[in-house]
Order: structure tokens, then C-alpha cells, then sequence
């Protein structure tokens, strides 16, 4: 069994808690937390909730630490100090500062002999090797991500550090009309703007001033300036009831030829519908908690990520099993 290890217990580490349930290989040691653990409930019985700062105690309890932070303050911080001690897993996802994340955590990883993964979930992950994969069968391409429909929690959570705004959802939707163009091969060359369009459903404080909230939403830099954004302020009961869930998901696509006249056109596609997004990305940590296990057994450390990482570590079936029945 491998003996997994959560340290934060929000959205991701409650999925990460059904993730390792669902796996008859893993089995869950102990949940860390920042808040007083004697107020934290979790699913999985006779499991201890720890307070993060006795997490050292666990060392040599646990195999894998899956790290469940954010990333904008979080993850910095915690996985490259997780890493000098435990194996880790965390979902680091600012694409921009993926680099400077890594050698931060290989410095400490290697130090201290241990394997760490970062930026394991969706996109980054899944979407990640697609892209990859795609690239090098069609090297006479073009790449194009499509995220959503879908919830975007942090363009959620800046709306709602508006003055005036009492909770919001942001839902980030592919446009049609560049969905089809890129299906049809046409290759184009589309803009921010052209691919996404935001929708926001915003519920704000009595008397608050709507036009202006609207207008502070639709210019903010880094959100939403550069999209077309579309803004409907609704009741919290109307938001409770129809915008409750985090659902997301999205398409990654490359257009290529082939041929020495590029005779021949070519499209890959994989594509993504998820109801829970950090459900569903706490199961592809929990596939690479079983790989970087797999290859801690054999003497390998330092930082990871999922170019590194061979298809048959992610899986509990034996090599021979996945000759049999997946090639």
C-alpha cells in the first residue's frame, strides 16, 4: 500500500481524500492542516487530522505527500520545504512561473534524496502531454487550448474582492465561431479575445452601484480587459441553486500536414468535460503519487514533472497487464 499523506484540506484535498478511496493501492495516513484540527471533519474514518506544524513527526509514516495549496502564495513556499523531507506531489499551475518553481523544488529534492512532481492536474498535465504529444507527431502545426465552459476560481475570487460584490462565478466559454475555424483547419491566427468570451454572475451588496461595478469588472488588468465579457448581477439564492458547482474542462487541438507539398491535413484533438474540477484533478495527482512512489523504490530523486514521467508508472496494473489489455 502506499501511504499517502494531505497537506491543506480545501477543495483539492477533499478530492484528493475520494481520489486515494477510489485507489485499492493507496491508502490515506493522516490529513495536515493550518486550521485547529479538532474543527476539520474529514470523510475517510479513523484517519488523524494533524496540524500542519507537527508534520515533520510523519516523516517515516508516509511515502507520498500530495500538497494541496494555492498557487499563488501557497506552493512557493510549501513544496520546496516539503520537499526536504517527504516525497511530494503539488498542482503548481501559473504556467509563467513553472520554471523558477522547479529549480527551486530540485534544489531541496536533490539535497535531501527525495522525488518531487509538480504541476500535476489538467492544464497544467493532461493538457500538457497532449500538447506535446501532438507537436511531435504533426512538427508542421499549430497548437490551440480551449478552456471551459467552466468555472474559473480565481477569476471568481478577484470579482469578488470588488467593493460592493457579495460572491460571484466566472465561467470561461470557447467561442464557437474560433472553435470551428481551428476544427476546420484553417490554422488561423486568433487573439485573446477571439477564444474565450467571460461570463459573470455576480450578486452584490443593497444599493451597491451595478454600472459601476460592471465597468471595474469588464477593465480589470490580467482578467477580463483583453475578453469579451458579459456581466449579470442575480440574487445569492439564484446563485446557490444554479452556480453552486465547479465544473470545467476544455480542448487542446493541433492542425498540422503532412506530405512534401503538405498535401495531406491532419487534426488531434483531446478534449476535457468536467463536472468537479478539483475532483477530477486530484485524480491525476493521485496517478502521479503512485508514479513518483514507483520511482522513489528505485533510488530516483529530484524534481519532476509530467514530460518525465513513463504511462506505465501512473497505473497500479503490472507491465504485463497493460500489454494484454491496453496496447
Amino acid at each position: 500500500m502506499i501511504r499517502v499523506g494531505i497537506y491543506g484540506y480545501g477543495n483539492l484535498g477533499r478530492g484528493v481524500e475520494a481520489s486515494v478511496y477510489k485507489n485499492s493501492d493507496m491508502e490515506l495516513v493522516a490529513v495536515f492542516t493550518r486550521r485547529n484540527p479538532s474543527d476539520l471533519i474529514i470523510k475517510t474514518k479513523n484517519v488523524p487530522v494533524v496540524s500542519c506544524n507537527d508534520v515533520l513527526a510523519w516523516r517515516e509514516k508516509i511515502d507520498v505527500m500530495i500538497i494541496c495549496g494555492g498557487s499563488a502564495t501557497d506552493l512557493p513556499e510549501q513544496t520546496p520545504y516539503l520537499a526536504k523531507y517527504f516525497n511530494v506531489v503539488d498542482s503548481f499551475d501559473t504556467h509563467a512561473k513553472i520554471p523558477e518553481h522547479f529549480s527551486n523544488v530540485d534544489d531541496c529534492a536533490k539535497e535531501a534524496g527525495k522525488i518531487a512532481l509538480i504541476s500535476a492536474g489538467w492544464d497544467p498535465g493532461m493538457f500538457s502531454l497532449n500538447r506535446l504529444y501532438a507537436s511531435a507527431v504533426l512538427p508542421d502545426g499549430k497548437d490551440y487550448t480551449f478552456w471551459g465552459k467552466g468555472v474559473s476560481q480565481g477569476h471568481s475570487d478577484a470579482i469578488r474582492r470588488i467593493d460592493g460584490v457579495v460572491d460571484a462565478r466566472q465561467y470561461t466559454i470557447p467561442k464557437e465561431d474560433a472553435l470551428s475555424r481551428v476544427r476546420n483547419g484553417e490554422n488561423p491566427e486568433l487573439s485573446t479575445r477571439d477564444k474565450h468570451l467571460r461570463e459573470c454572475f455576480v450578486v452584490v451588496e443593497e444599493g451597491a452601484d451595478h454600472k459601476k461595478i460592471e465597468n471595474e469588472i469588464k477593465t480589470m488588468p490580467n482578467y477580463f480587459a483583453d475578453y469579451d465579457t458579459v456581466v449579470h448581477f442575480i440574487s445569492a439564492e439564484e446563485l446557490k441553486l444554479n452556480h453552486s458547482g465547479i465544473p470545467h474542462g476544455g480542448f487542446v487541438i493541433r492542425s498540422g500536414n503532412t506530405g512534401f507539398n503538405n498535401e495531406n491535413s491532419h487534426i488531434i484533438e483531446y478534449s476535457l468535460k468536467l463536472d468537479s474540477n478539483p475532483e477530477f484533478t486530484a485524480s491525476v495527482i493521485a496517478a502521479y503519487a503512485r508514479a513518483i512512489y514507483k520511482l522513489s523504490l528505485e533510488g530516483v530523486n529530484g524534481c519532476k514533472t509530467v514530460f518525465d514521467i513513463a504511462p506505465s508508472y501512473l497505473t497500479a496494473m503490472s507491465n504485463e497487464e497493460i500489454r494484454a489489455h491496453l496496447l
